[in-house]
């Protein structure tokens, strides 16, 4: 792409010509008004050309070592295209993209050593617990470890082309570990009030943000148009995301997780995710540019909300509110790898051409991670005010493994406006139950039910939830197995269903209030259709 093409798709309206007039005021405005005394740096004060050809990052890097020096402050990126290989963030040391300006991934050098990006750190006994992507930091375009008090924010972009997706690189490198390649955009390790705001990444590689061991984190107003994750939150304690755009057809959205990368088990907790827009339905760049070009291979479209599917440490005091979903999967709920889940709560959500389950919950017994852990726990969740259409044949999912229920399920004010077509072939399956592989709403293949398939749980609520199908559907409304305290109240099932509820192995099983169907109460059931 030409420099030119680089600043349109910035949302710059100059041309590359005028680019180095434009830089050059907003270094006389801080020399004038927000210099040094003020605690504002420009890059190019440090040699920085903006010019897009020129590898600006040694550059960056004494201009944050400058302020770093001076007890803090922030450096100012003029506009302009800043090509760079690894920025080193510092303590109390803020980065502020104006208006124009992009900090550009520089491709990988020839045979990738020798320069380039930092190279990653070396691991532990524990770096085959978590893909290699979540183990390093260091190999990345921007990164700090072991920081307080840092910010990234202002109106500019960060464009991660020379980035390596965690294969292969652009010149078809392999994505070893060895020094040169970079793979993440913005990675931290254990740092400590943070605030990233207002900014774009394009093409971020295998994460746009990987934020690691992270305490008191704000992520807000940030529009990320990506090849893979969005922003991983790993092991990371009072996080806010609020506000943000992410398009990641080809991976995960906003990912809270808890894996094992820090070398024991660290909880994500006291995470609220706000007002926020996630889809997999555009080409990568078109949500940035404003063309919003739709991505017509429907096999892939990831570009959700999901915790998991690293879940070593667990996940606590979690809500997610106020979100929209659109052309990608659902949302996900995961404990694989001995994790405790507990207090999470799903609200106030709108769905539209959902491709897999419009909701999945998962505990399962995959247990990558230390020999001594056990499997884990999935209870007190609420799912409430949602509603989702153009769904998938896949219902949403609660699945646990037998000897470990999901527990304490409260689902309400729900409409699911799935596709249908599903045939009494369908209808009679019993899935396999796949206890220890990746959890993935479409690791059971077709499912026995339109709305919901709830296996191995234990207190299950719903109340004022409705299933519909655009298409006739030969399956039940409700497929229920080895599930233990189940009221269902007031819920309504598509038109001319065979029947509303499969019941297999229940106790305590009741369906009152609903127009539809007779109020029924069973102590238990073997086997039967209500």
């Amino acid at each position: 792409m030409q420099r030119r093409d680089l600043l349109k798709i910035a949302g710059v309206g100059i041309t590359a010509a005028a680019a180095p007039v434009a830089a050059g005021a907003l270094d006389a405005r801080a020399a004038a008004g927000m210099g040094q005394a003020a605690g504002w740096l420009s890059v190019r004060q440090f040699g920085a050309k903006g010019d897009g050809a020129a590898i600006d990052s040694p550059a960056i890097n004494r201009a944050i070592e400058a302020a770093a020096a001076a007890g803090g402050g922030t450096v100012l990126f003029p506009a302009g295209i800043y090509l760079s290989y690894s920025i080193r963030l510092k303590s109390k040391v803020g980065l502020f993209l104006d208006q124009g300006a992009v900090i550009l991934a520089a491709p990988t050098p020839a045979g990738g050593t020798g320069s380039g990006y930092d190279a990653a750190e070396p691991q532990g006994a524990w770096e085959p617990y978590q893909d290699f992507g979540h183990n390093h930091w260091h190999n990345s375009l921007l990164w700090g470890e072991d920081l307080d008090g840092i910010s990234i924010t202002g109106p500019g972009m960060i464009w991660g082309k020379g980035l390596a997706r965690g294969s292969k690189t652009e010149k078809g490198i392999a994505d070893t570990g060895q020094s040169g390649i970079g793979n993440k955009a913005i990675a931290l390790k254990n740092c400590r009030n943070v605030l990233l705001r207002d900014f774009k990444i394009l093409q971020g590689g295998w994460f746009g943000i990987l934020a690691t061991g992270v305490d008191n984190l704000t992520i807000d107003n940030l529009l990320i148009d990506t090849n893979r994750d969005g922003m991983d939150i790993d092991c990371c304690r009072n996080v806010h995301v609020s506000n943000c755009t992410v398009n990641s057809p080809y991976d995960d959205g906003i990912c809270p997780k808890s894996s094992f990368a820090l070398g024991y088990a660290r909880p994500t907790e006291h995470v609220t995710i706000s007002n926020c827009y996630v889809t997999g339905g555009y080409i990568v760049g078109s949500v940035i540019d404003g063309t919003w070009k739709t991505l017509t291979d429907r096999r892939v479209t990831t570009g959700r909300i999901k915790m998991g599917t690293e879940s070593n440490g667990g996940f606590r005091n979690i809500t997610i509110s106020n979100c929209v979903f659109e052309s990608c999967q659902g949302f996900a709920i995961e404990t694989e790898d001995g994790a405790l889940v507990e207090d999470i709560t799903f609200t106030g959500i709108t769905m539209r051409d959902i491709r897999s389950a419009p909701m999945f919950l998962r505990l399962g017994t995959r247990m990558r991670g230390p020999s001594d852990a056990k499997p884990g726990v999935l209870r007190r969740v609420i799912l409430s005010n949602i509603t989702s259409s153009g769904s998938s044949q896949l219902p949403s999912i609660l699945s646990g493994v037998p000897g470990h229920c999901i527990e304490d399920i409260k689902i309400s004010d729900v409409i699911l406006e799935q596709v249908g077509g599903g045939t009494a072939e369908m209808a009679a399956l019993q899935p396999a139950e796949k206890a220890d592989a990746y959890p993935d709403p479409h690791m059971f293949g077709d499912l026995p039910a339109t709305g919901f398939f709830a296996r191995h749980v234990r207190n299950l609520e719903m109340s004022n939830v409705e299933i519909v199908t655009r298409a006739a559907d030969a399956r039940p409304a409700f497929w229920l197995q080895d599930v233990e305290g189940a009221d269902f109240f007031r819920v309504r099932v598509p038109q001319g269903a065979a029947s509303a509820f499969d019941l297999r192995q229940v106790k305590e099983f009741r369906s009152f209030g609903s127009r539809q169907l007779a109020d029924v109460s069973l102590d238990t059931v073997e086997q039967r259709k209500v």
